[in-house]
């Protein structure tokens, strides 16, 4: 096995840009080979394409249909034999304001897409291939899962479902695959851009290290809690904070 081969396999959900593209950008560099998942078919091929088609591939649908979960693991299983690590990075907070005032509907949306999907992509993984060979899985939450997360609380609930779900799996699926979950506050994405954009420098000054996230951040982060590295890691949240909550005691 040369360096630039792992011989290990990742499938990142939600990854056509941002956070999970990050992610996927690390674990390429890694030597994975990596199956990216994503709503809009154009931007996932020009992910794959930059990501670098030889070691990438793309499988377009929507994380809470149960249909392209199926597909996505059959198609990751028909292309690499093998599933090692399970990233679920997909979300979506289409709602904000009082959670008093919330649509059910909406709401369901979110726990849809948010929890239950990685339930469904856990499930999937461990059947085709970690039940009887291992691996690895990570949950991305948010710091609005471990505390009061004002005008979206139905994103915070569902994160902090998430949490709890890593905790779920890592004891029924311990001792062969590890599950963990990382708890970032402030990305600079396009996912996260209303809580930043055109007023970087105020949103960030709350942050004892002096900025914002970005992706590399949590790609670093994901690197290391699927390798060997972190062996002895599992059911844990790593909270990826910028030290802002250093002040308020949370965390």
């Amino acid at each position: 096995m040369t360096a630039q081969d792992s011989g290990r396999v990742a499938l990142v959900t939600g990854a056509s840009r941002g956070i999970g593209y990050g992610i996927a950008q690390a674990l390429v560099a890694r030597g994975d080979r990596v199956c990216i998942t994503g709503r809009n078919e154009d931007a996932l091929k020009e992910a794959v394409t930059s990501l670098g088609a030889d070691r990438v591939m793309g499988v377009a649908g929507k994380a809470h249909d149960v249909a392209h979960q199926a597909e996505a693991v059959e198609q990751v299983m028909a292309a690499y034999g093998r599933v090692d690590h399970l990233v679920n990075n997909a979300g979506t907070n289409p709602v904000f304001g009082p959670i008093t005032e919330v649509d059910l509907d909406v709401a369901r949306k979110v726990f849809e897409t948010n929890v239950v999907s990685a339930l469904g992509f856990a499930q999937r993984t461990w059947a085709a291939w970690q039940k009887d060979n291992g691996g690895s899985i990570l949950n991305i939450a948010s710091i609005a899962g471990l505390s009061a997360s004002p005008f979206v609380g139905a994103y915070g609930v569902s994160k902090a479902a998430m949490i709890n779900l890593t905790q779920q799996l890592a004891h029924e699926m311990a001792p062969g695959v590890r599950v963990n979950a990382i708890a970032p506050a402030v990305v600079k994405t396009r996912f996260a851009a209303a809580l930043y954009e055109g007023r970087e420098e105020e949103a960030a000054s709350g942050y004892r290290l002096g900025r914002l996230g970005v992706p590399e951040d949590i790609g670093a982060a994901a690197k290391f809690l699927t390798s060997e590295g972190a062996g002895w890691i599992t059911g844990q949240t790593l909270v990826m904070d910028g030290g802002l909550f250093l002040d308020a005691g949370v965390a």
